[in-house]
């Protein structure tokens, strides 16, 4: 093949290209894809009521963090309203396990790690699209040095990646279907 051949093709391959992604653009417009993977139908409102805590240890900031970090992670990932009534995916639901247990011991038998463990039982319903409402329990846990208070900058910390795994796991179950 000559020179002018080899930029003859290239030039088209490029053509290809570009039409091909055009192509894939216009088709991904007329659905509502967040960038996690999750669709959101045609829903266009989310309602997050409070979640109470209900579990025998209380922290008293817990109910208002999770319920924060929840509608946080929909507003953020999502191109949803959120409202205080008749939304079109609502949840509702409660903190139902808030423990600390030690999971490793040192040598003389004292904890070397704690354990700190969130459950949430979640109700989601979908006015949409009903086969998707579904009730479920989520945890997750993080671990924390036993010569350290649950307290400060440790229970934030604590907290934050706790959250981070709960809500994106309810995320993803209610709206990605994982």
């Amino acid at each position: 093949m000559t020179f002018l051949e080899n930029i003859h093709i290239i030039h088209r391959m490029k053509k290809t290209i570009v039409l091909t992604l055009i192509l894939l653009t216009t088709l991904s417009c007329s659905y509502k894809l967040s960038f996690t993977g999750g669709s959101t139908g045609d829903a266009k409102t989310v309602q997050i009521d409070y979640f109470p805590n209900n579990a025998a240890l209380v922290e008293p900031t817990l109910s208002n963090k999770f319920t924060e970090a929840l509608r946080d992670l929909f507003t953020r990932q999502t191109n949803l309203s959120l409202t205080t009534a008749n939304g079109d995916l609502y949840f509702e639901g409660e903190i139902s396990d808030y423990r600390i247990i030690p999971i490793t011991a040192t040598a003389d038998q004292t904890a070397a790690q704690n354990r700190l463990t969130i459950a949430v039982r979640v109700r989601f319903y979908n006015k949409l699209v009903e086969e998707d409402n579904f009730e479920k329990t989520f945890s997750f846990y993080s671990d924390f040095g036993a010569s350290k208070q649950l307290t400060g900058a440790v229970l934030e910390t604590a907290l934050e990646e706790i959250f981070e795994r709960l809500t994106q796991d309810i995320y993803n179950a209610a709206v990605a279907k994982w």
